[in-house]
């Protein structure tokens, strides 16, 4: 590293946090978890962010232990080794990130598609999954160093609108929509919660940073804990204030677009406006950065001898083949899929991961410095909160789980198949 580069510092680092999670998914998942959960949906975001909070002290103890632009990969490695599980515990990890990516990308499209006429939502918005998609991939091919250096007021554009948002709304909530009363049974709000999580995931992108912070041993632990409540308070607050101001049928009607639905009510069409316009900025810097971090991950995972050479090739400092990979995959699931499905197969994806940090700084804790029983219940809520979402999703739709056992498979058939025929020394 360049001696005279300059160390981030903890506002920084939590901004990167911040703007891991709150990219896409809020826009996305509000108006699905409204479905599932009524009046519930802030709890909902509560439950889902406590999960989140015990895991990144999972994350906030390797990454002091072990700072490295690999993240999760590096950490999964240092406990387990270079293995088999391992390896197909990363390919599960790029997968997911290809889902969030079109979760990213439908939203956008959802979201754009609602400024056109009702007959034509339906094209618009497969038209401009894809052209958002594609313009991303084609400005990746280019010099992206301005798009990261406006990231960070991207992030605060889109937290002051969504502040603006529940300061205004705070004042014409309709209490009566968030009672009890109107809460669906226990088992329904944490399925719930556990289908939206992906709205939290993000928060992970702070361990890339750890070789550039400044007094990392305090930084990151504080920016981890920081960045995660900031986003439970803000979730819940943005829930409270849909669900106060629109009718729970009109939320449905407009889960894809919600948030901008939301606005109307108090601040009519200038606010449906102003909405969609942060959401379409907010989630094309997130296909944006996600994809530019997926493609970097496929470079990674090939790095460390689990993926085929050729994916460590760079063109004009790019993994150009990890990154087409990523993006044919996405537009696939994006196009082919709908919001509840993506949804679905991302949180139980991150889920599944999270489990694993968890066990692997459990692992390690000796070396972390570790309370290892805090990691060890952070596993069991994730395995518990991934159960929850899979016996959901058995009584609702029974054939996602086939998706999400596909996701599976094809993790581990691909590993497999690479390790049989294809496997050579890690270059890192």
């Amino acid at each position: 590293m360049d001696q005279h580069k300059k160390k981030m510092g903890y506002l920084s680092v939590v901004a990167i946090g911040i703007g891991g999670m709150v990219g896409g998914g809020i826009f996305a998942v509000l108006g699905l978890s409204v479905q599932m959960t009524h009046g519930a949906a802030p709890m909902a975001f509560v439950v889902a962010g406590l999960v989140a909070m015990v895991t990144a002290y999972a994350y906030a103890r390797l990454s002091v232990a072990f700072p490295s632009q690999g993240g999760t990969v590096t950490f999964l490695d240092q406990a387990f080794g270079s293995g088999l599980l391992t390896g197909t515990a990363n390919l599960l990890l790029w997968i997911s990130y290809i889902v969030m990516l079109s979760l990213y990308a439908f939203a956008f499209g959802s979201y754009g598609a609602a400024m056109f006429p009702g007959a034509s939502h339906l094209v618009w918005k497969h038209v401009l999954i894809s052209a958002g998609v594609i313009a991303v991939t084609g400005l990746n091919f280019l010099n992206v160093d301005a798009i990261g250096a406006a990231e960070e007021w991207i992030v605060a554009v889109k937290i002051a609108i969504l502040l603006f948002f529940v300061a205004v709304g705070a004042w014409t909530i309709d209490a009566s929509r968030l009672a009890a009363s109107s809460w669906p049974d226990a088992t329904a709000i944490f399925a719930g919660a556990m289908i939206i999580f992906l709205a939290y995931e993000g928060f992970e992108l702070i361990a890339n940073t750890a070789g550039d912070v400044c007094e990392p041993e305090r930084t990151l632990p504080l920016a981890y804990y920081s960045a995660v409540g900031f986003v439970i308070l803000l979730y819940v607050l943005v829930a409270a204030v849909t669900i106060g101001n629109l009718p729970v049928d009109r939320i449905v009607k407009a889960k894809d677009y919600a948030l901008a639905e939301a606005a109307r009510p108090f601040l009519g069409s200038f606010g449906y406006l102003l909405i969609t316009l942060a959401a379409l900025l907010s989630t094309l810097s997130a296909i944006n950065a996600t994809l530019y971090g997926a493609a970097r991950l496929s470079y990674t995972i090939a790095k460390d001898g689990e993926l085929p050479e050729v994916l460590e090739r760079k063109l004009w400092n790019r993994p150009v083949e990890g990154l087409l990979i990523t993006t044919g995959a996405t537009l696939l699931v994006a196009n082919c899929f709908d919001l509840s499905s993506i949804s679905t197969m991302g949180s139980a994806g991150f889920l599944l991961i999270f489990a694993a940090v968890n066990a692997a700084n459990a692992r390690l804790a000796r070396k972390t410095g570790s309370r290892w029983w805090i990691s060890v219940a952070g596993v069991f809520l994730c395995l518990g909160a991934l159960a929850s979402l899979i016996r959901f999703t058995v009584r609702q739709d029974p054939s996602r789980i086939w998706v999400l056992a596909a996701m599976l498979l094809l993790a581990f058939f691909v590993e497999g198949a690479y390790r049989l025929w294809g496997k050579r020394q890690s270059s890192l």
